[in-house]
């Protein structure tokens, strides 16, 4: 059966940066159709950090108690053991938020949030098990989307297309706009630890390379950080992250002997952006826009913060009709600024990630520096916490 949806606008894919705006242009009176690939949001290594900022927004919404309700974990300096020697990353603890921590949420706790907040409204619609397959043009404008759902093919056409779908975005490419970048020094390899009752470990471990380590209750989900290229899921390639993480963490030895080829997840990390994030009637944002590397946390916080952008900018526009080039532009605009930033801080902090030295070398100057002068963590707890250019939604 063919389903054809007349809507104000329609955004391709459900997750932070999507349910978000959808959430955010329903509550401004905005029709609105989120069209998500996946019938649930229950998928392992995703990114788990909700920033002050964020919350900051959801608090604005009202939802900062429903939020706080779900199953989370805060933290209000980020730390790191160097073999053993701890100092403070980043504090929290001084940021002008309501509350002065990072919070770790499993993300699909954080998209049914959204996505039960936005379903509230009549006029929100969120289709699951949809999948985007390409763009409808009326001459070289686009104005709609093409899926493929249960029901059969799903045509939703809209004053607006938002591209949330993320960095392998098929749309974007359709709508010719093409990232450009540098090649990311590392990649991440994810997998869970098993936990005893009494386990725990610090939340950054680094000296030969970096083990990042998130305390899920009945386990630890593990990010470990090696060199870009280096891992092709082979006996070999396993062999050599165990010894990797014995001498980081001494501790893991036994339970990473126990992790399996099959349990190892890796992400290939790329730092890339839109030279242009808007086509005639196309807008990117997230991940679809820039892909960031997963250090911080903060690839989470730069798309709310485009989604907050975008809804303010463009929701008055949508009420009456289709937006501009221009006014899509102004949404590029303001977001490009705190994304190049962020950016190139994501590239200078690679190569001390990825140090590989032996137990008893010398700490990295940077680290140093962070362990001697510890305003600059207040510092540096503002850049993650609040990314360098907060959105409010009025």
């Amino acid at each position: 059966m063919d389903i054809r949806i007349d809507t104000d606008c329609v955004i391709a894919g459900g997750g932070p940066a999507g349910l978000m705006l959808g959430l955010l242009l329903a509550r401004a009176g905005i029709d609105v159709v989120v069209v998500e690939k996946h019938a649930d949001f229950l998928r392992d290594f995703r990114g788990d950090t909700i920033h002050p900022s964020t919350q900051d927004v959801l608090a604005e919404l009202g939802l900062l108690d429903a939020f706080l309700a779900r199953p989370h974990a805060d933290m209000p300096r980020v730390r790191l053991s160097w073999h053993g020697e701890e100092l403070t990353l980043a504090d929290f603890t001084r940021l002008p938020t309501r509350r002065k921590v990072m919070t770790f949420m499993p993300q699909w706790d954080f998209l049914d949030l959204l996505a039960d907040a936005a379903e509230a409204y009549t006029n929100f619609r969120l289709l699951r098990s949809t999948r985007v397959t390409g763009v409808i043009h009326d001459g070289d404008r686009i104005i709609g989307i093409s899926g493929e759902g249960p029901d059969g093919t799903t045509d939703v056409r809209a004053r607006l297309v938002v591209d949330a779908s993320g960095r392998d975005s098929d749309l974007r490419s359709a709508a010719g706009l093409i990232p450009v970048g540098v090649a990311a020094a590392m990649d991440v390899l994810w997998f869970r630890l098993a936990k005893a009752p009494d386990d725990a470990y610090p939340f950054i471990q680094a000296g030969a390379g970096m083990i990042i380590t998130i305390d899920r209750g009945d386990f630890f989900q593990i990010a470990h950080v090696i060199p870009a290229g280096t891992w092709t899921g082979s006996e070999e390639d396993l062999a050599l992250m165990r010894q990797r993480i014995a001498r980081i963490s001494p501790r893991m030895t036994g339970p990473v002997a126990r992790v399996a080829r099959d349990d190892v997840h890796l992400l290939r990390v790329r730092l890339e952006r839109l030279r242009r994030w808007y086509a005639d009637g196309l807008l990117c944002i997230g991940d679809a826009a820039h892909a960031m590397s997963p250090a911080g946390g903060v690839g989470i916080n730069l798309a709310i913060q485009d989604a907050v952008a975008t809804a303010r900018i463009l929701a008055p526009v949508l009420r009456e009709r289709a937006p501009s080039a221009r006014e899509l532009r102004r949404v590029q605009r303001r977001r490009v600024w705190p994304v190049r930033v962020t950016q190139r801080v994501q590239r200078l902090l690679q190569r001390p990630l990825l140090s590989t030295p032996d137990a008893g070398t010398a700490m990295p100057v940077p680290l140093r520096f962070l362990r001697d002068h510890p305003a600059l963590a207040r510092i540096a707890g503002r850049f993650v916490g609040l990314g360098a250019r907060p959105e409010r939604l009025d």
